[in-house]
C-alpha cells in the first residue's frame, strides 16, 4: 500500500519545514520539501496541512504489568494508550510476575506482545543476585538491554551483592540500564519517618525518605563501576541536581559510554505538588524539589541528559488511595508524555527540535535501534501527526489506561495527537483505533 502525508510541517533532525512524506508499505520511500510539485498518482493522500509531523516517540522505560499484574495494566491496554499519545515503540521492564530473569521467560513476553501490542516493543532482560548465566546469553541484536535494580524492587530483583554487580558490569553483552537508589539509606530514612509519623505520614516526606543522598550514593556507584569495566551504562530516571555532575555534555551521544534519562513527571512536578496530588505522584525515585526540577530541565537543554521517557507504571485507584506507607509507587504517563513536553514548548521552555531529539532521535541512537526514530528514506514509517493549536483537558473520561486515572487530570494541553502510524499503518486517528495489524519487535544494530 502506498500513501503520502501531504503538507505537514515536518520536525526532524534539527530542521522544520513543510513537505510530504511518501510511504510504501511500512517504509518511508521519500521525504520531500516540495509539497506543491509532487505527483501523488497511485498514492492515498493524507492531507496534513496545518499539522506537525514528528517521528514516533520511543519510550525506553515502561512497566506494562504483563504478565502477572494485569489487573493494573497489560500490554494491549497500555500500548493502546501509548499510540494515542504518539508513542510508537516501547521498552518494557522485567519486574513482572514472574520476574523476567531467564531467556525463556523473556521470549514468552515477546510472543505475547506479537499478538496484542499496537506499538513496537522490546523487553529488558532482568538481573538478580544469581542469574548471571542467563544475562550473558542475551542477544544484543534482539533485546534492548539488561535492567539492574540498584535499589528496592519486587521479588528477587534487588541486586546488592558486590560480586554480582561486578560480574554484571564486566560481562553484560549489551547496554546496562540501572535504577539507582541506595537501599540502606532508604531503610534508615523509612524507619526514622515511620517512628515520627506512624501510619499517618504525609506524602510530602517521600523525597526525604527516597532522598537525594540515596540517589547519588547509588548512581555514583554505578558510574564508578561502568568506568572501571568499560560498561555501556544508561542511568534511568534522574531526579537530583547533584547527580548531573556525573554526566558529560561535551561529547556526541554516539560516543558516550555513560548516558542518562529523565522522566516526564520529574520535569513536570516538584515536591510542592505532593499536598495536592498525594500518592498519585508518588514515584521511585521520588519527585524532588524545585531546584532539582530546574537542574533537570537545564540538563535536558545542555545535553547532560540524553533521553526523556515515562517510567509508566500504573496502579489501581484503590492502591493509590491507601495511606502513604502502604501505597505503591508509580503512575501512568504514556498517553500524555508527548503532550506534556509539547506544553513545555508552548511555555517557551524547549524547542520542538529539542523535544524530538530527546524523545525520538536520541533513544534510537542511544539504543542503536534499527531504522527507527527518524523521518528518513528507508526507515520504518513510525510517525505522529499533531495539532499544536487544539486544546484539550485531561479527564477521567478520556484517560485510556487500564487503571482509569492519570496524574495529569485537570491539566489543559494546547496540543492534540491527531494520528499515529506504526510501521506505515494507521493505528490511531481522532479517538479511533485500527487494531488489525500489530506492532513489531524492535531490532538493534549492535
Amino acid at each position: 500500500m502506498k500513501k503520502v502525508i501531504s503538507g505537514a510541517t515536518i520536525v526532524n533532525e534539527g530542521e522544520t519545514f513543510v513537505g510530504d512524506v511518501f510511504i510504501h508499505d511500512d517504509i518511508i520511500e521519500q521525504v520531500s520539501k516540495k509539497s506543491e510539485e509532487n505527483d501523488y498518482s497511485g498514492y492515498e493522500v493524507i492531507d496534513a496541512h496545518g499539522l506537525h509531523l514528528f517521528p514516533g516517540v520511543i519510550d525506553d522505560q515502561v512497566h506494562f504489568r504483563d504478565p502477572g499484574l494485569t489487573y493494573k495494566g497489560d500490554i494491549y491496554t497500555e500500548s493502546k494508550a501509548a499510540v494515542a499519545g504518539g508513542v510508537t515503540s516501547f521498552m518494557d521492564m522485567p519486574n513482572t510476575i514472574p520476574n523476567c530473569l531467564t531467556q525463556e521467560l523473556l521470549e514468552e513476553k515477546y510472543q505475547h506482545a506479537a499478538d496484542v501490542s499496537l506499538a513496537n516493543y522490546s523487553f529488558y532482560m532482568g538481573a538478580s543476585n544469581d542469574n548471571i548465566d542467563e544475562i550473558v546469553k542475551t542477544d544484543p541484536k534482539n533485546i534492548c538491554g539488561i535492567k539492574v535494580f540498584m535499589g528496592s524492587s519486587t521479588g528477587n530483583m534487588l541486586v546488592d551483592n558486590e560480586e554480582t554487580l561486578s560480574a554484571i558490569f564486566s560481562k553484560a553483552p549489551t547496554i546496562v540500564a540501572v535504577h539507582c537508589e541506595d537501599e540502606g539509606t532508604i531503610i534508615k530514612n523509612t524507619k526514622e519517618y515511620h517512628d515520627k509519623y506512624g501510619d499517618d505520614a504525609p506524602v510530602r516526606i517521600h523525597p526525604e525518605i527516597r532522598s537525594a543522598e540515596a540517589c547519588y550514593l547509588s548512581s555514583s556507584k554505578a558510574v564508578k563501576l561502568a568506568r572501571k569495566y568499560g560498561t555501556r551504562l544508561h542511568v534511568l530516571h534522574m531526579t537530583t541536581a547533584k547527580e548531573m555532575e556525573l554526566f558529560d555534555n561535551d561529547i556526541p551521544l554516539e560516543k558516550k559510554k555513560i548516558t542518562a534519562e529523565v522522566c516526564v513527571h520529574h520535569l513536570w512536578f516538584s515536591a510542592e505538588d505532593y499536598d495536592k496530588k498525594g500518592n498519585f505522584i508518588k514515584w521511585n525515585p521520588s519527585i524532588k524539589y524545585k531546584a532539582d526540577k530546574e537542574a533537570l530541565l537545564e540538563a535536558v537543554e545542555n545535553n547532560k541528559i540524553d533521553v526523556i521517557a515515562t517510567d509508566h507504571a500504573p496502579h489501581t485507584l484503590e492502591e493509590k488511595n491507601r495511606k502513604y506507607f502502604q501505597a505503591p509507587s508509580g503512575g501512568p504517563m504514556v498517553q500524555h508524555s508527548l503532550l506534556a513536553m509539547l506544553q513545555l514548548f508552548h511555555n517557551g521552555r524547549f524547542t520542538l527540535n529539542k523535544i524530538i531529539d530527546k524523545m525520538c532521535h536520541y533513544p534510537a541512537i542511544l539504543f542503536n535501534v534499527e531504522n527507527r526514530g527518524f523521518i528518513r528514506k528507508g526507515y520504518k514509517a513510525d510517525l505522529v501527526l499533531v495539532n499544536l493549536e487544539d486544546n484539550q483537558v485531561v479527564t477521567k473520561e478520556n484517560v485510556l489506561y487500564k487503571c482509569g486515572w492519570s496524574p495529569m487530570e485537570g491539566e489543559v494541553f494546547n496540543s492534540k495527537v491527531k494520528s499515529t502510524f506504526v510501521n506505515g499503518n494507521l493505528v490511531y486517528k481522532d479517538g479511533e483505533f485500527y487494531e488489525s495489524i500489530k506492532g513489531e519487535r524492535l531490532k538493534f544494530n549492535r
